[in-house]
């Protein structure tokens, strides 16, 4: 009875366009659509839990999508519409835990599809191997060989002045130069690199050709 009073009082003073028609005795509230309800209205602010559908006029788009991102992220965000364009950047420019198009709570009863809030509309998700994803630990581990212990004595102590040196030039030079001229005389070598290979190739290709050739002409002679 305390959440049939609670969405009643949701409702009064609003007008309904489908519905409205209720029965305390059976805490019956028939599926009931409000018009004219305005954005800060207790109504917009709480969550309803009951079937009662609020209409909001929004001028264009661009209004809609302001309206969504300027109040906290839905559990389920609902587009009817057969533009593409409009469904992709509807879908881009807002934050919800779902998407459901041209139909409702679909998204819900298929087990391919993690479902879940973000923000006040909860976090995480589940749903087939995303439940099992979603309670499970990623443990981390890192196994390291202690082979090249040697190169790691810069950073245990005690330090000296010669380890204090080598450890603070490593951490002032980067690991990889992206400066134009490092770049330039990398393709450079690179270039030089390959046509090295190559003339070695052709090389090697035109000896075994000569050795080949000449065990031939001494094979027939013979």
């Amino acid at each position: 009875m305390c959440h049939f009073n609670r969405i009643m009082s949701l409702m009064d003073g609003y007008t309904p366009v489908v519905g409205g028609q209720s029965d305390s005795s059976q805490c019956y509230i028939a599926p009931t659509v409000l018009k004219d309800v305005p954005p800060h209205s207790r109504l917009m602010q709480e969550e309803i839990f009951g079937p009662v559908l609020p209409i909001v006029t929004v001028s264009d788009m661009d209004d809609a999508i302001n309206f969504i991102n300027e109040r906290e992220k839905p559990l389920a965000l609902y587009i009817f519409c057969s533009d593409k364009k409009a469904i992709k950047r509807m879908i881009e420019e807002t934050t919800s835990g779902g998407v459901t198009v041209n139909d409702v709570m679909m998204h819900y009863t298929l087990n391919s599809l993690p479902f879940g809030g973000v923000g006040h509309s909860g976090m995480g998700c589940y749903h087939g191997k995303h439940t099992f994803d979603q309670l499970s630990h990623h443990r981390a581990c890192l196994i390291r060989s202690l082979n090249m212990e040697s190169v790691n004595r810069a950073r245990y102590p005690p330090q000296d002045r010669r380890r204090a040196q080598r450890a603070r030039m490593a951490l002032k030079s980067p690991l990889i130069d992206t400066s134009k001229r490092t770049l330039v005389w990398a393709v450079i070598a690179t270039i030089l690199g390959i046509g090295l290979f190559i003339t070695l190739m052709v090389i090697l290709l035109i000896a075994a050709g000569l050795n080949c050739t000449c065990w031939y002409w001494r094979g027939f002679y013979n």
